[in-house]
Formats: C-alpha cells, structure tokens, sequence
C-alpha cells in the first residue's frame, strides 16, 4: 500500500501582505463607523472640547472600539473563517492544514491583530515563513489563504505563496 505523496498533495494558497492589510483597512473602516455611531449615540456630539473629560471619553471610546474589533473578529472567524474584508477580497482564516480553524487560535490571532497590530506584523515580517504568518497567526496555529472554488481537503498540503 505504497502511495507516491505527490498523489495526494493539495496546495494552499497564501494570501498576499497587502490583500490581507486591504481586507483589514476595510474591517478597520466599517468597525470606526460603528463604533462613532455608538459613541454620538450615547454622548450626543462627536466633537468633545479638550478638557479632562475629553481624557476619559477618549480612553472609552478605544476601550469600546478595541473590544467590537476583538468581539467582531472572533466571531465572524471562528464561525465563517471571514471577516467582511477577507469575505471581499476571498480570503479566508484556516488552520495550517486549511481546515476550519479552532477557537482558541481564532482569539489568539484576533487578539493580535486588534491590540499589538504594529508589533505583530512587524515580528511576523522579520520571522516570517512560507506560510506568511504574523506572530499571533503563529502562536494560533492559523493562516490566512486565497480561497477558490470549493476547494478538496487532503492531509498533504503543498504551500504556495500568491
């Protein structure tokens, strides 16, 4: 029962650096937008004067923000593998071997990427591999690909970059 590997071999495509950074200036604008309807909601202005309450609507409004960003990428993640970016541009958050990805990865992952996102890409380019993997991806055991059309699942996988 001796197969060749390369019969049973499915490749992956690795989403590029800058597809993924589109797909999270576009979840980065729809968060704001709905964080700043919150915001005006609740203290009726946008505009604050610059006083010592300005300090602690501020610090509110990134607590606020940081948490619908952390709440919205685990969510749409670990249930779809897509945020509304990756979904746009057809990317899509898996485990190394292309399957869906487990929650505690989906947190690991979404936790960098919305509170040390400078740090995170930045380690992941300096460290990266073949799979293109920020430092939180890595610690996640997730990567972010280029879907296709309804793609085989095989146990062997071939990574290819995009």
């Amino acid at each position: 029962m001796s197969e060749s590997n390369s019969d049973n071999i499915s490749e992956i495509t690795i989403a590029k650096w800058s597809d993924r950074f589109f797909a999270w200036l576009i979840d980065f604008l729809i968060i704001t937008v709905i964080s700043t309807l919150i915001m005006f909601a609740f203290f009726g202005k946008i505009d604050f004067d610059m006083n010592e309450k300005w300090i602690w609507i501020e610090a509110i409004q990134y607590f606020q923000t940081s948490m619908i960003f952390f709440g919205y990428w685990i969510t749409l993640e670990y249930k779809t593998g897509q945020s509304i970016g990756k979904r746009i541009l057809n990317l899509k958050v898996t485990n190394t071997y292309g399957k869906k990805a487990d929650l505690k990865g989906v947190i690991i992952s979404s936790f960098g990427k919305t509170f040390l996102i400078p740090i995170d890409v930045i380690l992941g380019w300096i460290f990266t591999n073949e799979k293109r993997q920020r430092i939180f991806n890595k610690i996640g055991d997730t990567i972010v690909v280029k879907i296709k059309n309804n793609e085989e699942s095989i146990e062997n996988i071939k990574y290819k970059k995009d």
